[in-house]
């Protein structure tokens, strides 16, 4: 099941690479991806800042003595109320998304944010702070999906990838503030060590609903709602730098026109385009994957229960704990801005099967040093714990932090994209809420199986190396138009191909004429 549909020979592909004026020599263009950072990759920051707050509280005594020392299933909720909230959402994104376009879904997801965020800050109980994260949570999904769809969209096609895979980085800025923040607030002598923190929590959500409409729709967007004229002046602008008569924007608007008319013609823009055909239930399958690997793939034992673990072999001081968090996060950064910036370089399999196997070989050697420090006291072992768990940050980031929304996006064409990573973001929610859930069962040493549940992971991250192998196909070096039809039939792709190439030979008329016709 590896193979795809043929590669056809894209002119917009060809332009845009043999296009020698970097990025950041274009005024528009540099403009336009400056304010993507507040704007849209911010969107993920509220994701790193809230694993590291759920995490870092627990090692502060107020939040511990306010909530009566939270355990088991109770400590768990407490966690798992923002992925909870998430799965609720999801399921009217796209009904927002592509209606009122990705900017408005992005604002709307991030007002509630800075809700959930304020009654968070603000909780008198165990119940009011879980339904404050159950809000947050519900809030998040609908910006992450019109996030990401819009970096994808916008970008330069030589730059898309690099972009896309920087959003996801954008969850480390996140946990690095929330993890110092906490640190920080540690020696304050009230309620207020976790207070503040948790109504920082709504920072990136308050940049974008300043900001978010300073950057332009998505031209996909315009073109889906026959606003054309709007679509080529957004190409015009940013990609042919305010030249009406650059031949890459004409051609870009003739590919994007062609292939919209082309999806849509084939769509009922409803749930059931994702099981319709062969190819989309291929889509379904690998976008659900992704979810439950996203968060099942060891990460969320590291993200959440840092502190248990450490506690397992040994390290008890929370400040000693903190600190390493903090060292943690601050490498994962580090980590998936190399990533992202190398990601053209590597075919996507081979990044996706590099991830799988290097996190296996960690968890294996995790779990044999943990079985010494537990049950022979070594120290040394101990120690290696230390080590694999800051080794696992590359590997993750390699495939499932890197990788996974520039994926998404390229799977999904643009008739389906909202629905396909709402889809992506249930599975990978529901499998959070899982596993917020159940590692701090598991990983109990008294009442669960201790070190031993690291077991279960390897098991299942072997499973999931074998699952990437057989299903996922490779999207590399091609337009987000081209990979509309990956697995559709090769006259849809070589009927956007020719589109492109009447548009270049000016066999058909130009897309300002165009236009005109349509505004009448």
């Amino acid at each position: 099941m590896v193979g795809a549909s043929v590669q056809t020979d894209n002119v917009v592909h060809r332009m845009a690479m043999n296009d020698k004026v970097p990025w950041h020599q274009k005024k528009n263009l540099r403009r336009m991806y400056f304010l993507l950072f507040p704007c849209l990759m911010g969107i993920e920051m509220t994701s790193g800042f809230d694993s590291q707050i759920i995490n870092a509280v627990q090692l502060v005594p107020a939040w511990t003595r306010y909530f009566g020392n939270p355990q088991g299933g109770y400590k768990g909720l407490l966690a798992s109320a923002l992925p909870l909230g998430a799965c609720l959402g999801l399921p009217l994104i796209p009904l927002l998304n592509d209606n009122l376009g990705r900017r408005w879904c992005v604002m709307f997801g991030s007002v509630v944010m800075i809700i959930g965020s304020l009654i968070q800050g603000f909780a008198i109980n165990g119940a009011m702070y879980i339904v404050s994260r159950l809000i947050i949570g519900f809030g998040l999904p609908y910006a992450i999906v019109a996030g990401s769809s819009l970096i994808g969209e916008l970008a330069y096609p030589k730059e898309r990838a690099i972009l896309t895979s920087l959003f996801n980085a954008a969850y480390f800025i996140g946990a690095i503030v929330a993890s110092a923040v906490t640190y920080g607030t540690q020696q304050i002598p009230s309620d207020w060590s976790w207070r503040v923190p948790s109504l920082l929590q709504m920072s990136p959500s308050v940049l974008q609903v300043a900001l978010i409409f300073f950057i332009p729709e998505s031209p996909r967007f315009l073109c889906s709602k026959e606003r054309y004229e709007e679509a080529f002046d957004v190409l015009v602008q940013y990609h042919g730098e305010g030249d009406r008569e650059s031949e890459f924007a004409k051609a870009e608007m003739a590919e994007i026109k062609a292939t919209i008319s082309l999806e849509l013609e084939h769509a009922k823009r409803s749930w059931l385009d994702l099981v319709n055909t062969a190819g989309n239930r291929r889509r379904l399958l690998i976008g659900s994957l992704l979810g439950i690997m996203s968060q099942l793939s060891g990460n969320v034992v590291i993200s959440y229960y840092l502190g248990d673990i450490l506690s397992l072999v040994g390290f008890t001081d929370p400040s000693f704990q903190a600190r390493y968090n903090i060292g943690n996060q601050c490498l994962g950064l580090v980590c998936a801005v190399i990533t992202a910036l190398l990601v053209m370089k590597f075919k996507r399999r081979t990044m996706f099967l590099t991830s799988i196997s290097g996190i296996l070989t960690i968890y294996v050697s995790w779990t044999i040093c943990a079985a010494e420090a537990v049950t022979k006291g070594s120290d040394v072992a101990a120690k290696f714990c230390l080590f694999w768990i800051y080794a696992y940050q590359p590997f993750y980031n390699i495939g499932f932090n890197a990788l996974t929304y520039t994926y998404l996006v390229e799977i999904f064409p643009y008739a389906m994209r909202a629905r396909g990573i709402s889809i992506f973001q249930f599975f990978g929610k529901a499998a959070q809420f899982f596993g917020t859930n159940v590692n701090p069962v598991g990983l109990d040493p008294v009442n669960g199986i201790g070190y031993k549940f690291l077991i279960v992971y390897c098991c299942w991250i072997a499973f999931e190396a074998i699952l990437i192998w057989y299903l996922w196909p490779e999207t590399s070096n091609r337009t987000l138009e081209e990979l509309a039809f990956l697995f559709e039939p090769d006259e849809r792709a070589h009927a956007a191909t020719d589109a492109v190439e009447k548009e270049i030979h000016h066999e058909e008329v130009n897309v300002s004429e165009s236009t005109e016709k349509d505004r009448v």
